[in-house]
Parts: structure tokens; C-alpha cells; sequence
């Protein structure tokens, strides 16, 4: 977590080492920094206890105004935890209640009363995802901080919900609900995943693109930076929920166009153009959420260095099949079989071709690409089994063959019709 990588010549997989569906930042799948050598480095963050309330640096050479720890904590509405509190909330970090491990640290579950928050025992009360930060990572703390001053303000169905967080000593630690299905790279990719449904895929695409644009239509914008499978959580009815806020950022204002900023993100998911010149726009988010729908489509990862080289980078192998439709089937999720409505699945590739667009410019905004997708839960875009067809197709007789039929008909002695025999 927080290291800055080498740049795009040395791509690093975009699969994360977590031990569990729950997400936590992972060092190895940050993108890289233009101006460091081919060998990895730590990022030279300076020293502080300060973010800024937009940006380092802008477009313009305006810069912005800092917010202090105290002054973001202070405007957080989620609960300040003791340290003693989620102890008690996790049995003492119990390994058995470890649900998650990555860059930032270790992830347990643990159980609050639902109206007081205080720690109560396992089984009782309300479970809860508790995020524990190594003490060594300033970085670490510096994306901790990011997450309260984020999700401590902002609340959308499809935003994880912090509930608290506790900065006690050197201890800093995050209070999420708890995302029962976990994330959506594991029902993709793993292995005794249970397939999602072409309905399902949808849904999630759906509620993905609900919680990025509420971002970016905020009052204050907000750009995410780090859409990809593993920080989309799953609640039971498959509800998609954006977590881990480390790297959002507040997007230009006025007149501006984009940020300047160091670049940070995930292989195989961040935008060109920000990986090429550090310029941060809400385009990169959608350029972002493009490669999560040709993984919904397509059953692949974004960035898979197991496979022959022209097909590791998804959105560069399949950016020309997805406006074929004769060939679309051929990327097309093997896990599927022919479950899914072939129209459909043309409507969400072309939607998909136009969000990883080389161009930002060309990319749509993410307001209408919420848009398109709503649209595809439209019967005519719904996929109906050969059963259903053929059960239609016979309920709907069409009215030349019911004269035919009729007269081919004659009234027996009891008043009913018999065919006649043709013998």
C-alpha cells in the first residue's frame, strides 16, 4: 500500500493477495509513477497530518487549502471508537475472525449492539468489518485519513457505509458495515464461485455505476480513482457497494478540466491518459468501470499475466471484438453457456467500447452510462430460455392455422370436436 510502481512497460497483475472475499489495499496493485526508474520505490510523501480538501496542485497552479486530522475528524458523522472498544468488538483480534489481509493491514470481523455501538459478544448484536492499519505505513495513514474525510460525509445505498473509526496512540483503524458476499472479484474469478447470472451481472454493473456517479454529481466532486472487482462489495441480494476510499480525490472545479496528481491506481484498470500525464478527470473513473463490464462480460481479469501476451491486457484484446456482433460471442463468458440475450450482451460491449475509449473526450459521462445500463433491464433485452420461446410460440396460434384447424374438425355424437381421421 502507498508504494508507487514502475511504469506501464512493467505491469504488475491486478489480482490482488488478500485472504478473503473483503477488500483491503494491496501493495503490489497500485499503478506507477512516471518519474521513477524501472525498479520499485517507495513514494517520498512528506510528513503531515494534513490533506487537501481538493488536490495537490491544480491544472491552474492554484493551491488548495489543507484540512487538518482534528478539523476532518471533527466534520466526520461516524463514531469515534476507543481502541479498547474494538478489541473487545473482535475477541481481542482473534486470527479466527481475520476475514482479510492486504497492503493496508489486517480486516476482522466483529459485532457491535446495533443502537449503542458498544462491543458485544459474537453472534449478538450487529457484525461489523473492522479495518486495522499497520503502524509502520504513513502511507497507510494518510489513505485512512481519506476514508473518514470521505465516507465520514458521504452516504449513498451504494457506498460502503463507515460506521466508525478509532485513532488512539498509533493505532488507526476503519468501522465498515459488513458486506456479507464480499467482492466481486472472487464471484468472477474464483474457482467454487457460484456463476453469476446474466441478471445478476447487470444488477451489479447497475448498482456499480449508481454509487460512481453519485460521486461525481456531487455538489463537490468526487472521483474515485480506484474502481475495480475487488473494492465493488456484494450485500445477500447482490447489491454493489463501493469500498476503500484511500485514493479518491476532489475533482477540478470551475472551469478546470482535470487535476494534476501523482498516479496512483490499478494496472489494467487506470486511464492512459493518467497514467501517461498524472491529469486526474472523471473520465478515469469511467475508463475504470468500462474494464469492470468487460470482466462481467467477458469471465476475464483486467490484467492477467498467466496468459499469452496479446491477450493479458483485457481492454486492448477485446476492444475490437466488442462492436462485432457476429464474433461478440467468442469473448463472451464460457461460465454463461448460452444463459444470456445476445442483444443484450451487443447493447453492454458497445456500452463498454465506448467507456475505454483511448480518447477521454469520447468517453460518456457516468450519468449516462447509468442511463444505458437501466435500459438493458428492459424485456427486449432480457434473456428468454428456448423453452419459454417455444412455449410462447405455440401459446400464439396464428389465425390461418386455427381455420385450418377448425376445419379439419367435426362434432362427434357427444357434442364435442374430434379430429377427423385421415385413414
Amino acid at each position: 500500500m502507498g508504494n508507487c510502481l514502475n511504469p506501464p512497460s512493467s505491469v504488475e497483475d491486478s489480482r490482488t493477495s488478500q485472504n478473503s472475499s473483503y477488500p483491503s489495499k494491496v501493495v503490489t496493485s497500485r499503478a506507477s509513477s512516471l518519474s521513477v526508474p524501472s525498479s520499485r520505490t517507495t513514494c517520498s510523501t512528506p510528513s503531515t497530518l494534513t490533506i487537501p480538501s481538493y488536490s495537490e496542485k491544480n491544472s491552474s497552479g492554484d493551491l488548495p487549502t489543507p484540512r487538518t486530522e482534528g478539523q476532518i475528524l471533527s466534520a466526520s458523522n461516524s463514531k469515534d471508537f476507543t481502541y479498547s472498544e474494538l478489541k473487545s468488538a473482535t475477541r481481542n483480534f482473534r486470527p479466527e475472525n481475520l476475514i482479510g489481509e492486504g497492503g493496508f493491514g489486517y480486516v476482522y470481523k466483529g459485532w457491535v449492539d446495533e443502537q449503542s455501538l458498544a462491543p458485544s459478544k459474537p453472534g449478538h448484536g450487529m457484525i461489523v468489518a473492522i479495518k486495522k492499519l499497520k503502524r509502520e505505513s504513513f502511507q497507510g495513514h494518510k489513505e485512512w485519513l481519506t476514508e473518514v474525510n470521505y465516507l465520514g460525509q458521504l452516504q449513498h445505498p451504494n457506498l460502503v457505509k463507515l460506521i466508525g473509526y478509532c485513532s488512539e496512540g498509533d493505532n488507526r483503524l476503519l468501522v465498515y458495515e459488513y458486506v456479507a458476499r464480499g467482492n466481486l472479484e472472487n464471484h468472477l474469478f474464483r474457482r467454487s464461485a457460484q456463476p453469476l447470472d446474466w441478471q445478476t451481472r447487470i444488477k451489479v454493473a447497475i448498482g456499480t455505476a449508481r454509487g460512481i456517479s453519485f460521486l461525481h454529481d456531487s455538489k463537490s466532486q468526487v472521483i474515485y480513482r480506484d474502481v475495480k472487482a475487488s473494492n465493488i462489495l456484494l450485500d445477500p441480494e447482490f447489491n454493489a457497494k463501493l469500498s476503500d476510499f484511500g485514493l479518491a480525490k476532489a475533482g477540478p472545479t470551475g472551469d478546470r478540466t482535470h487535476i494534476s496528481t501523482q498516479v496512483m491506481g490499478t494496472q489494467g484498470y487506470a486511464a492512459p491518459e493518467y497514467i501517461a500525464t498524472g491529469r486526474l478527470s472523471a473520465r478515469a473513473d469511467v475508463y475504470s468501470f468500462g474494464v469492470v463490464l468487460l470482466e462481467l462480460l467477458t469471465g476475464r481479469r483486467a490484467l492477467d499475466r498467466s496468459r499469452e501476451l496479446p491477450k493479458q491486457n483485457l481492454a486492448d484484446w477485446v476492444r475490437p471484438w466488442l462492436t462485432d456482433k457476429r464474433k461478440l460471442h467468442k469473448i463472451i463468458d464460457p461460465k454463461l453457456g448460452e444463459q444470456y440475450p445476445k442483444r443484450g450482451a451487443h447493447a453492454l460491449a458497445q456500452l463498454a467500447s465506448r467507456c475505454i475509449s483511448n480518447d477521454a473526450k469520447r468517453r460518456p459521462p457516468m450519468s449516462e452510462v447509468l442511463t444505458s445500463l437501466e435500459q438493458l433491464q428492459d424485456p427486449k433485452f432480457a434473456f428468454v430460455s428456448p423453452r419459454a420461446k417455444e412455449g410462447k410460440s405455440s401459446a400464439s396460434i396464428p389465425r390461418s392455422s386455427l381455420r385450418f384447424l377448425v376445419s379439419h374438425l367435426h362434432p362427434s355424437d357427444g357434442g364435442n370436436w374430434e379430429p377427423i381421421s385421415h385413414q
